[in-house]
């Protein structure tokens, strides 16, 4: 399996009118471009291009003989610019909205000539960015799937980008700090309570859950750096796909909503479903349900790649199609 990251030169006009020189990555895992149907991942807010393999952060889903085989298909997954992976940085995280990654990614698709694509997959922050690129080429793939995510940042979850904003700007261990805010988001009151039940760490004179917060704010400081999380955070704050051009995407759509998610409710991609169904889209609505809030999409994996593999089955629109109105809960 080639692995190795790779580098596409772009020369890139924000839409913010700055000129900046784009070391765009990408890794591409399974079969060789245009020996198979392209499957195009895009990562969430710490992730990175490394989807599978021993490290891949979704090796659970992606990898050989696993939901997206790499047997059977070419995935391939570029960096956000300035996520540190490749260790681009941008300093002036301010320049880029979620539409410029979109457009990045883009153009990263037509300098590897590919002009159409089987599937279109992306968690979070990478399904906000997907929308934006389905948006701005509406016949790019066959198949989208957002995961726990939506075509907008809604009030809530941008209020929570706000203070984690604020805590990133801080001078005492602001990047902890962020990390540590944003698990108590993407995780639910019930998940902690039952997993640490008050538990005392009599060594460290604390909660066991106080520990594991620490843990998770000094691991993602070691592995990742402020520059970065504050574009990622920011990119989070302001995806903001058009209403009017949701319509225009040909791609059978199935949007996969966590019962929990605290970032983006569930609610609020039912109707997104809602909306698109009224405008005679081929769209299906999928439900992950779990304790554990928006982390689930990365945890529930046996909930997750039941809903893929089916997905992937479908045939059309006819087949296997969910009752209720096209609603589906696994």
């Amino acid at each position: 399996m080639k692995t190795e990251l790779n580098y596409i030169n772009l020369s890139y006009q924000t839409y913010s009118q700055k000129e900046y020189h784009i070391p765009l990555t990408y890794q591409i895992f399974g079969k060789d471009l245009f020996t198979a149907p392209i499957i195009l991942i895009n990562h969430a807010l710490t992730g990175n291009s490394n989807v599978s393999g021993e490290k891949g952060w979704w090796k659970h889903l992606i990898g050989e003989n696993q939901v997206i085989d790499t047997n059977q298909y070419t995935v391939l997954c570029f960096n956000i610019p300035g996520n540190g992976f490749d260790h681009f940085l941008i300093d002036d995280y301010e320049d880029f909205i979620p539409s410029d990654i979109a457009e990045i990614f883009l153009k990263g698709l037509e300098a590897l000539h590919i002009k159409n694509i089987y599937a279109i997959i992306g968690g979070s922050l990478g399904g906000g960015i997907a929308w934006e690129m389905l948006a701005k080429k509406p016949e790019l793939a066959e198949i989208f799937i957002p995961i726990a995510c939506d075509f907008r940042t809604h009030d809530w979850l941008h209020a929570q980008c706000l203070v984690q904003k604020f805590l990133l700007n801080g001078n005492d261990e602001p990047l902890q700090k962020a990390r540590i805010h944003a698990m108590l988001c993407y995780r639910t009151p019930q998940s902690l309570n039952d997993r640490f039940q008050n538990r005392y760490h009599q060594e460290n004179k604390r909660l066991e859950s106080e520990d594991w917060l620490v843990y998770h704010g000094n691991s993602l400081n070691d592995r990742f750096s402020l520059k970065s999380y504050k574009l990622m955070n920011h990119l989070l704050m302001n995806i903001n796909t058009y209403e009017n051009q949701l319509e225009k995407i040909s791609a059978r759509m199935h949007l996969i909503a966590v019962d929990t998610d605290l970032f983006f409710p569930a609610s609020e991609i039912r109707m997104c479903f809602e909306q698109l169904k009224e405008k005679n889209k081929e769209v299906f609505y999928h439900e992950i349900q779990s304790i554990h809030g928006h982390d689930a999409f990365l945890m529930e994996y046996e909930q997750l790649n039941n809903i893929i593999n089916n997905i992937f089955r479908m045939k059309g629109s006819e087949s296997e199609t969910p009752s209720d109105n096209n609603k589906q809960k696994v």
